[in-house]
């Protein structure tokens, strides 16, 4: 009941709100790279407008109105709850300054959530980052095709001025053009894209500094070079894209977005490359996991050439009837793209078993119930000069592993994902 009370009262105060600012919005859904693209396309419209996007896990029907609001949660206390209540009417009530552009990034766990935000959010621009075909988060959907309807929501809304900014590399993302009476504006590596990576390299240093991607953006007959530190793996690129293709929709040229790319770095946990102990390097991608990111990241490992490479890998939750399927892919995957494979819970045991039956000796995998079981058993295994991928679900804290192998942990706070207190004391 008190949950069901704030979401009510959250959603009146947001829409209050937004009737008097009256801001640019920019909805950001998908079921796989949404976090990143909101964080880049954030980075290029904060260099033009005053703009506020979802901090944390703000992406849902509480934390959609709080970005909108610009609040924090009140927790378990009706006392902050009140609080927060009192400022929201300070902010509709009193003149305030408020953000020109809201980013806000809209999660979909069940049918109905996007329904639910569009139904009090009017967007300018909705961008659709990926679906997949084994797409996450599909416990309370019955298939893919629903996953992808319901992301539809957000597109469906848009009016005929507006923009609908659509990955076209994954399929049921580009089928979903019938979806919307907005403009189109479509971005990828495929030549069918709008916005079009091209020329795409890897310089694969083992220094955080200069490890990046460099590659070619065409649009309208034009092409620009770009390079970005701290991008180790080809899927980061969409994010990119995806900013690149807002700052286009509003109205700023290919310069000035590329100019918004120069302080934006990818939110930590994603693919961040670290000094791990005994001269080793860790790939650190502990924020999430879905089948796709899982591969990408495995293809990303296979590139650092002349060492030694670990793969430590976490379940992924939240897949449904795909989850046996999606492991053993990736259990494959890691047959191919690694030498040792640390298999890191339940779920996680198909894809060792699947990495055996494709040839890997049963000598190079090791399995484990817990991250925490894990951690203990890489450190001694680990040599001179490994590369280590370590990558899972968020309720699989796979952070923790690469807290025990990273060479400065003091930095963990900093550098690490969930290390505010109410993470680290689970």
């Amino acid at each position: 009941m008190f949950k069901g009370l704030t979401q009510f009262i959250l959603r009146k105060l947001a829409s209050a709100a937004l009737r008097k600012y009256r801001p640019i919005i920019i909805g950001v859904t998908g079921n796989m790279g949404k976090t990143s693209a909101k964080e880049a396309i954030f980075a290029v419209l904060n260099e033009k407008y005053k703009t506020r996007r979802n901090i944390k896990n703000y992406n849902n029907e509480i934390g959609v109105p709080l970005t909108i609001l610009g609040l924090e949660s009140g927790g378990r206390s009706p006392f902050k709850w009140l609080a927060n209540i009192f400022r929201a009417l300070n902010l509709i009530y009193s003149e305030n300054e408020y953000p020109e552009v809201l980013v806000l990034e809209m999660g979909a766990d069940k049918p109905g959530d996007i329904k639910y935000l569009m139904s009090f959010i009017d967007c300018k621009i909705g961008v659709i980052t990926g679906i997949g075909d084994i797409p996450v988060h599909i416990e309370f959907f019955k298939s893919p095709e629903q996953v992808a309807r319901e992301k539809s929501k957000l597109i469906g809304f848009l009016k005929e001025d507006d923009f609908a900014v659509l990955n076209f590399d994954d399929e049921r993302v580009r089928n979903l053009t019938d979806k919307t009476k907005a403009k189109i504006l479509s971005y990828g590596f495929s030549d069918t894209a709008k916005v079009r990576a091209t020329n795409y390299a890897l310089d694969i240093v083992l220094d955080p500094e200069s490890a990046g991607a460099s590659f070619k953006v065409e649009y309208n007959g034009k092409t620009i070079p770009f390079k970005k530190e701290g991008i180790l793996g080809q899927h980061q690129i969409y994010a990119l894209l995806a900013g690149i293709s807002v700052g286009l929709a509003m109205g700023m040229n290919l310069i000035e977005v590329l100019e918004g790319f120069k302080k934006y770095q990818p939110p930590k946990g994603r693919m961040k490359l670290l000094e791990g102990i005994k001269n080793t390097w860790i790939i650190d991608d502990t924020y999430n996991a879905s089948p796709s990111a899982t591969s990408a990241a495995l293809e990303t490992l296979f590139k650092f050439e002349g060492r030694r490479k670990i793969a430590v890998l976490g379940d992924m939750l939240e897949l449904g009837e795909f989850m046996e399927k999606a492991h053993r892919l990736v259990g494959e995957k890691s047959a191919q793209n690694s030498d040792l494979f640390f298999a890191v819970g339940e779920r996680m045991k198909f894809a060792a078993d699947e990495a055996h039956l494709k040839g890997m000796s049963s000598q190079k995998i090791f399995t484990f119930d817990t991250a925490q079981a894990a951690k203990m058993a890489l450190q001694m295994t680990i040599q001179k000069g490994d590369i280590i991928l370590v990558k899972g679900s968020q309720g699989m804290r796979m952070e923790k592993i690469v807290e025990e192998i990273m060479a400065h942990p003091e930095n963990a706070k900093e550098l690490l994902v969930r290390q505010e207190e109410g993470w680290r004391g689970r």
